[in-house]
């Protein structure tokens, strides 16, 4: 049970190694181009009928339709890689259960987009984790784990591909553990681990406004938040030009510095042709931009290509 294609590498991992993947689930297509005319498959679908598997889509986890579909295939177990939350109906089907491919060292980071809050939190290391599913969110009892660097000048991409590829490995790992067990492996209770955690970080839904930046926070955590968000959705702020007209500006890449300020956070700073923007502490470089209705561009051609940019004003 999957959709995007961080779930896919979990997916081609099971059919290379032999495993009788009986069905596979993903949400159903979605419109998409200017007129939302078009119908798009999710990638684990894309991969599914490119293997002869089974594709169940429902709408509803709970359609009476769809259950019965589902119990049909008598799966022994059932594996899922970021997708929606399960029913009990459906999570509690399968003889050895439901176990979930997580993008975190639970019980941190529970939610949806826990590779993003690890990184926009400055963490050094995070990890994926496998765990029984229950009835709520990212609470279920952990069967394995394993961790993964994150370098300082790591972006999201770069720690999406790693879990990606250390999803599948943990997968193929836990369900040997599993039937190893008859179904019950050694398994903690999360709150088990709590003691030991000063404080828990959610994980939740990022949306357009999580992602605009606040120049007021010292640089070092606006430049661990645009790398938290790169390359996608992008972080950005809001542009005021001499002209009066706003613009969205996302950024990409940035370059921490030790130059001071003493000017107000939010401030356009462009000297010897490097941009900077001021923020509570230190001018913070900009690398890789894109402006609206523009390509994503080295700051520098930016520069070159925008006159009087220092004119500009962040709202």
């Amino acid at each position: 049970m999957g959709t995007p294609e961080f779930a896919v590498e979990t997916l081609k991992a099971l059919v290379e190694n032999n495993y009788n993947v009986v069905a596979v689930v993903t949400q159903p297509d979605r419109p998409v181009g200017r007129h939302q005319n078009e119908l798009q498959p999710s990638e684990v679908k894309k991969f599914a009928l490119e293997h002869n598997l089974p594709v169940l889509q429902p709408e509803k986890m709970k359609d009476p339709e769809f259950v019965e579909q589902l119990r049909s295939y008598k799966a022994n177990l059932q594996v899922v890689v970021a997708f929606r939350m399960l029913p009990e109906i459906v999570w509690d089907m399968p003889v050895y259960g439901t176990f979930n491919v997580h993008a975190a060292l639970l019980p941190q980071y529970r939610g949806a987009a826990p590779i993003n809050w690890a990184v926009i939190n400055g963490e050094t290391q995070t990890g994926v984790t496998t765990f029984f599913l229950d009835k709520n969110i990212d609470t279920g009892r952990i069967i394995m784990q394993k961790p993964f660097a994150i370098p300082d000048d790591a972006d999201v991409e770069y720690v999406y591909d790693g879990l990606m590829y250390l999803g599948a490995d943990i997968c193929l790992e836990t369900i040997e553990k599993i039937i190893a067990a008859d179904g019950h492996p050694e398994s903690i209770p999360q709150d088990n681990l709590l003691g030991n955690i000063k404080r828990l970080y959610p994980a939740p839904k990022i949306f357009k406004n999580t992602c605009e930046i606040n120049w007021d926070r010292p640089a070092k955590c606006i430049y661990d938040f645009i790398r938290g968000l790169s390359p996608y959705p992008g972080a950005w702020t809001t542009l005021l030009g001499p002209d009066g007209k706003t613009l969205d500006l996302k950024i990409f890449k940035t370059s921490k510095t030790e130059k001071a300020v003493g000017m107000k956070p939010g401030t356009i700073v462009v000297y010897k042709g490097i941009l900077y923007i001021t923020t509570a502490d230190y001018l913070l470089q900009i690398e890789e931009l894109q402006l609206s209705g523009k390509k994503r561009m080295a700051a520098r051609d930016f520069l070159n290509g925008t006159k009087n940019f220092e004119n500009y004003i962040i709202k």
